[in-house]
């Protein structure tokens, strides 16, 4: 099956930009579409979730995130994240979000998955990855990057209490990253 892409323009650009095509793709049935689509243009992001080994715990994030006040939710639970880079490699960029973050060097970052986080209306793919670390690991500070007005706070949570956590968590790569390493820890 094929599609074409063409008359692609950019209708808005501050921060991100939403880009409008005419788009043209083949059916399941043989025909073809002749469409108009938006897409936002978010940029790719790399994710992680990390496990600190002594205190058996996985390390998150709370955050302000403006987008989700519109359903009352300001301060959100999350794994660490970050925006890529112009020519930033993904392992490169969440080494620097980490440490951003949260205040730990992490090493060697394992590759879990890449997916889309939502297709039908943006452009963005993340690069989601797992690494253990240890508390010698925390080498600076964290809390975010204060030029761009992050407060970021550390919240260790106990695998023990990995299940109770996903019922309150609001974000779906967290929720994915948690379900994951109960996947993962079941299986061993």
């Amino acid at each position: 099956m094929k599609y074409i892409i063409k008359d692609e323009k950019i209708v808005f650009d501050d921060h991100y930009k939403m880009v409008k095509a005419t788009v043209t793709y083949d059916t399941f049935n043989g025909n073809q579409i002749n469409t108009k689509r938006l897409a936002f243009e978010r940029g790719n992001s790399v994710a992680i979730i990390l496990f600190e080994k002594e205190t058996q715990s996985i390390l998150l994030t709370n955050q302000f995130r403006y987008p989700s006040c519109k359903n009352h939710d300001g301060w959100l639970l999350e794994i660490p994240a970050g925006s890529l880079e112009e020519n930033e490699q993904p392992e490169d960029c969440i080494k620097r979000e980490v440490m951003e973050e949260l205040g730990y060097k992490v090493a060697n970052p394992i590759l879990i998955n890449t997916f889309y986080t939502s297709p039908g209306a943006s452009t963005e793919r993340i690069f989601l990855y797992y690494a253990e670390v240890s508390q010698n690991d925390k080498s600076e500070k964290g809390g975010g990057n204060s030029e761009e007005n992050e407060d970021i706070q550390l919240v260790k949570t106990p695998i023990s209490e990995i299940v109770d956590t996903i019922s309150k968590v609001k974000d779906a790569k967290t929720i994915l990253a948690l379900q994951w390493f109960l996947l993962q820890n079941l299986a061993a």
